[in-house]
């Protein structure tokens, strides 16, 4: 039988990987409560606009899980430098907290103020693709190898 080791603290590319499989799992949970709770929930609660928030659930939902696979991907990706890499990483998961959150928060509590976290959490987004790009930029430019 195979034995499992156990670390204390993996490298930084596993607790990326980690996160990602995390909002993923998070992102499958609420596209099921969505799919199945709150289409009769909304307009019970927020008969006025439960379609577009019923929109605005799908899309966090779909943003968490499109972001949730890029995590992973950063995270096994060993030809963009580490600094790089991290960088994307951070400014993926704090866009994913802030633009999925953002929403989430809005559709379920009508908490107005969380709304307009979402466009900053989509620059943090776009920045973090910004910032993976330039990882395989500059170790193409430099011939660096350096993971």
């Amino acid at each position: 039988m195979a034995k499992i080791s156990r670390t204390r603290s993996g490298s930084i590319g596993e607790r990326w990987i980690i996160a990602g499989c995390g909002l993923a799992a998070i992102g499958v949970a609420f596209g099921a409560l969505g799919a199945h709770a709150l289409k009769d929930w909304l307009p019970e609660h927020f008969p006025d606009d439960f379609a577009k928030r019923f929109d605005n659930w799908e899309t966090a939902v779909r943003y968490q899980m499109y972001h949730a696979l890029a995590l992973i991907m950063i995270g096994l990706t060993t030809v963009v430098r580490s600094s790089f890499r991290n960088i994307a990483a951070c400014f993926m998961l704090i866009g994913v907290l802030l633009f999925s959150g953002g929403l989430f928060g809005w559709v379920l509590f009508d908490v107005k103020p969380l709304v307009h976290a979402v466009p900053v959490g989509g620059i943090f987004l776009i920045i973090s693709w910004i910032a993976f790009a330039t990882g395989f930029i500059i170790r193409e430019r430099t011939g660096d190898e350096d993971a």
